[in-house]
């Protein structure tokens, strides 16, 4: 396990589980037994992203075109992400950090 790989982790009272991408920082991923996640939407996208949404698709390692929402981040045990699915691209781990940032109140420091 570790930062930028995707999983799936199913949220308590959710219906099914959802694609999350670990941001924590590598450390944190090797030694803790919590990390950080942005979840992401199970349905193929049908609209544009939104200005704290980005698309992850194949490159990444998911089925289809699926928003990842980078303005609520979640702090989740490791063990209850399971079926790993995926590693997000190079290139959209700047705009996603951007993204993160942008949408927490620290933008305007």
């Amino acid at each position: 396990m570790k930062p930028w790989e995707i999983y799936s982790w199913q949220a308590p009272g959710w219906p099914e589980p959802h694609p999350a991408v670990i941001i924590s920082e590598g450390s944190r991923v090797a030694n803790k037994p919590e990390v950080n996640i942005l979840l992401c939407s199970t349905k193929e996208i049908r609209r544009p992203a939104g200005p704290t949404e980005i698309i992850l698709d194949k490159s990444d390692g998911l089925d289809w075109p699926t928003l990842c929402k980078c303005d609520l981040i979640y702090s989740v045990a490791k063990a209850q992400l399971s079926n790993p699915r995926g590693e997000v691209t190079v290139e959209r781990r700047r705009h996603i950090a951007h993204k993160v940032v942008q949408s927490l109140a620290f933008a305007g420091l």
